[in-house]
C-alpha cells in the first residue's frame, strides 16, 4: 500500500512538470513554479513517508540508508552461498578421503583362511607303502674273458642250483692253462735232477770225497726244484679254476629275471663288465616298509601286519616283522622295518609295489591339509591364529602322508585355528584378518 501510493505520487508530480511549460523554454509566471522547482518536489515526494513503528527515537531513517541495506543483504546471501558452496564441496571429499584411509587400514592387514585340525579315523591301523623283494637275489658276472658261445636259460626260466645257465669260449685262457701244464712238467724234471744230484753227493760226502759245503749245495736246490714245482702246481689249479668258469651256472634255486647277452658277445671278467643274468627266488618275499619317527615305538619283531598288493586288491598275504635297523633316517625321518611273507604260488610278484598294514598302538592323530605346513630351518611348522587376531608360528610332528592331508602327532590342538597356503613372510606377532569361518575337515 505504501509502495503504491509512493508511485502514484511519483508520476503525478511528473505529469504536472510536463503541463507547466513547453520544454526548458516555459515562460515563468508568478502563479506558476520553475521546472527545476518542480523536480525537486518531485524529489522530495519520492522519498519514502515514514510509518508508525519505522523510527528510531521518534525519527525515520534517511532515505540514503536504503540501498546500503539493500547491499548488505545481497552480500551476506553471496557469502553466505559461497560458503554453503565451499561445505558442499568439501564434505564428500573429506568423507571420502576418511573413507579411504579407513580401507588403506584394512588392507595393510592380510587376510588368511583358516582351518581347524579333526581327529582321524584308526580303523584301518597303520597303512604304510611297501617295496617287494625277493628272498634272494643275484646278479650273475663272468669271472672268465672270452665271447658267449650259448646261453641255455632265459627270462622266466625256473633253474636250480648249479644249474648250467650259459657257455663262454675262453681260448686265451686255454693256451694259459697249457703253458701253466707245459712249465709244471718242466719243474717236476728240474726237480728229479735235483733229488739224483743231491743223493749221489751225500754218499760221496761219506767217503769224504766231496766237501760239505758242496753238498749242502746240492740239497738247497733239490729244495729249489721242489718249491718250484708247487708254485708250477698252484698256478696250473688257478687257470684250471678260471677255465671251469666257462660254464656260467646258477648260484642258487630261483628264476631267471634278466638275459642281458647273447651269442658272440664280448665278455669281460668281474663287476666292471656287462651283467650276463639275474636270478631272484621268489618263493619268500622280503618286506620293506618305513615307518615314520613318532611310531617307531610301536614297532617291534614278530609283530603281525597283513600286504595287499594291486594285482590282488582282495587278498591280503600274511606278513611278519623280523628286524628293523634301530636307527633313524637323517634324511626320512622314518624306521626302515623289514618284513617277511611266505610266497609257494608265486602270486606277489617280486619288485613290485604294495601296502603293509600294521596294528597301530598309539591311536588316531589329528589331521591337516597339506598346504598348512611350513618348511623352515627350523622344521615343520605351521601358522596359528590367536584370539587376538596374531599369529603364533607351532613346530608340528608329523606322522603319515595321505596326499592331500597328513598327521599330526603333537603341536596343535583341535581348537586352533591353522591358517591355509602362509605365504614365506609369515611369522609370529604379526596382525592378520580371518577371511573364513574355520571350516572342519573331513576325517581321513
Amino acid at each position: 500500500m505504501r509502495k503504491d501510493s509512493i508511485m502514484d505520487s511519483i508520476e503525478r508530480n511528473h505529469e504536472a512538470a510536463e503541463t507547466s511549460g513547453d520544454g526548458n523554454h516555459a515562460p515563468q509566471t508568478a502563479g506558476n513554479q520553475p521546472a527545476h522547482r518542480t523536480l525537486l518536489l518531485a524529489d522530495k515526494a519520492s522519498a519514502p513517508t515514514p510509518i508508525p513503528g519505522d523510527r528510531a527515537e521518534g525519527n525515520a531513517k534517511p532515505a540514503a540508508e536504503a540501498p546500503s541495506r539493500r547491499r548488505v543483504i545481497v552480500g551476506i546471501i553471496l557469502a553466505l552461498m559461497v560458503i554453503g558452496g565451499l561445505t558442499l564441496g568439501f564434505l564428500p571429499r573429506w568423507h571420502q578421503r576418511k573413507v579411504a584411509k579407513a580401507d588403506m587400514s584394512q588392507l595393510a592387514i592380510p587376510s588368511v583362511s583358516v582351518v581347524s585340525p579333526v581327529m582321524g579315523t584308526n580303523a584301518g591301523g597303520l597303512v604304510l607303502p611297501a617295496e617287494i623283494k625277493p628272498w634272494l637275489e643275484a646278479s650273475i658276472y663272468a669271472r672268465a674273458n672270452g665271447y658267449l658261445k650259448s646261453w641255455v636259460a632265459d627270462i622266466g626260466a625256473h633253474v636250480k642250483a648249479g644249474q648250467l645257465l650259459a657257455t663262454i669260449e675262453t681260448p686265451d685262457l686255454d693256451q694259459q692253462l697249457a703253458q701253466a701244464r707245459a712249465e709244471l712238467v718242466l719243474a717236476e724234471a728240474n726237480l728229479h735232477l735235483a733229488q739224483v744230484t743231491d743223493d749221489r753227493w751225500k754218499a760221496l760226502l761219506k767217503t769224504a770225497s766231496v766237501s760239505e759245503q758242496a753238498a749242502a749245495e746240492k740239497a738247497a736246490a733239490r729244495e729249489t726244484a721242489t718249491a718250484s714245482v708247487e708254485a708250477s702246481r698252484a698256478n696250473v689249479r688257478r687257470l684250471e679254476e678260471l677255465v671251469s668258469f666257462q660254464r656260467v651256472v646258477a648260484p642258487f634255486a630261483g628264476t631267471v629275471t634278466l638275459r642281458a647277452v647273447d651269442v658272440g658277445d664280448l665278455i669281460v671278467a668281474g663287476s666292471g663288465g656287462k651283467e650276463l643274468f639275474h636270478i631272484a627266488q621268489p618263493d619268500k618275499l622280503r618286506v620293506y616298509v618305513r615307518v615314520p619317527e613318532p611310531l617307531a615305538p610301536g614297532i617291534a619283531p614278530g609283530q603281525t601286519a597283513t600286504l595287499t598288493t594291486p594285482a590282488s586288491p582282495d587278498r591280503a598275504f600274511a606278513a611278519k616283522v623280523t628286524t628293523t635297523s634301530e636307527a633313524i633316517s637323517a634324511i626320512s625321518r622314518t624306521l626302515l622295518v623289514q618284513l617277511e611273507v611266505d610266497n609257494p604260488e608265486h602270486q606277489i610278484l617280486p619288485y613290485s609295489f604294495g601296502e603293509v598294514t600294521l596294528e597301530n598302538k598309539t591311536g588316531p592323530a589329528l589331521t591337516l591339509p597339506s598346504n598348512t605346513l611350513l618348511f623352515r630351518a627350523q622344521g615343520l611348522q605351521v601358522g596359528v591364529v590367536g584370539p587376538a587376531g596374531t599369529v603364533e608360528l607351532r613346530p608340528v610332528q608329523v606322522g603319515r602322508d595321505f596326499g592331500q592331508t597328513i598327521e599330526i602327532r603333537g603341536g596343535v590342538t583341535p581348537a586352533d585355528r591353522v591358517i591355509i597356503n602362509p605365504t614365506d613372510s609369515l611369522v609370529s606377532g604379526i596382525k592378520v584378518r580371518v577371511q573364513d569361518a574355520p571350516n572342519a575337515m573331513a576325517a581321513k
